[in-house]
């Protein structure tokens, strides 16, 4: 194996799993259906080296305060009657020293997570584990392809604020109008495509794929990370390997949720 392909191994780091109870200090509401919420409390210790990291965040039953819980062999060990809920959120933002994190929310109706975002205030209690571990892809490859729904935007828009000057980045995002497009402060030379679906239920078109079928890409060897609707992560995985030359190795697809299940979530 030689040293370039050596320097671009993702490296998967495990940290210490932990429990934090953290207080909303802010809310905002960045688009229309995606609201910013930041926390406070002890980050001591906390660990996000990847930018598509999941912390657990735990919803509890209504009537249930907040609470930590002991750490078992099977996870979190709550009483009988106040296990919570859990959902994957990526770090969007976070400082230890502050003793700060960020996370954005897609408003989208319905679910525990959805549903806690959409009436919290400032002083609520959030329970989050984790991150576990990260996978640290190495800013060593001549580009990167980045595509995704809302669902995906925190783990995209962390990775394009992250990458380096000089870094190349072509990206297709797709939400739901003009008025849900974010915009990243970066240093990387970033080509943004957003694609709206414009009143069409979330996971019900091929925008992602049909855009991708049409750019033309960079030249030399990319990384890719698809992430948000599964069938769409699936399809434009084929579509990289299969039609478009990517390494299978250097491909990550990510199934966030998948259309009528849920709390469903897989890799490809």
């Amino acid at each position: 194996m030689s040293s370039l392909t050596d320097a671009r191994a993702p490296q998967r780091v495990r940290h210490e799993t932990r429990m934090r109870l953290l207080e909303v200090i802010d809310v905002t509401d960045i688009t229309p259906l995606m609201r910013r919420i930041t926390l406070k409390g002890d980050m001591a210790g906390f660990a996000s080296a990847g930018h598509a990291d999941h912390i657990k965040a735990f919803f509890f039953p209504e009537g249930v305060a907040p609470m930590l819980a002991p750490i078992g062999p099977r996870g979190a060990e709550f009483p009988e009657g106040m296990r919570p809920e859990m959902r994957d959120y990526t770090p969007r933002y976070f400082d230890v020293a502050a003793g700060t994190l960020v996370l954005d929310f897609v408003l989208h109706g319905d679910g525990p997570a959805s549903s806690w975002a959409a009436k919290v205030a400032l002083g609520d209690k959030l329970v989050i584990g984790g991150p576990r571990g990260s996978l640290v892809i190495p800013a060593a490859f001549d580009w990167y392809l980045l595509a995704g729904d809302e669902t995906a935007l925190p783990a995209l828009g962390r990775r394009i604020e992250e990458l380096p000057a000089g870094a190349k980045i072509v990206a297709v995002i797709e939400v739901d109008s003009l008025a849900e497009e974010q915009h990243f402060e970066t240093e990387a030379d970033l080509v943004l495509h957003y694609v709206h679906r414009n009143g069409r239920p979330a996971g019900t078109t091929s925008l992602i794929l049909d855009t991708l079928r049409e750019i033309e890409f960079p030249p030399g060897d990319a990384y890719a990370y698809i992430a948000g609707e599964s069938s769409m992560s699936k399809a434009v995985r084929i579509h990289l390997t299969e039609q478009r030359g990517f390494d299978p190795e250097w491909v990550k697809a990510a199934g966030y949720w998948l259309l009528g299940v849920a709390d469903a979530h897989e890799a490809h």
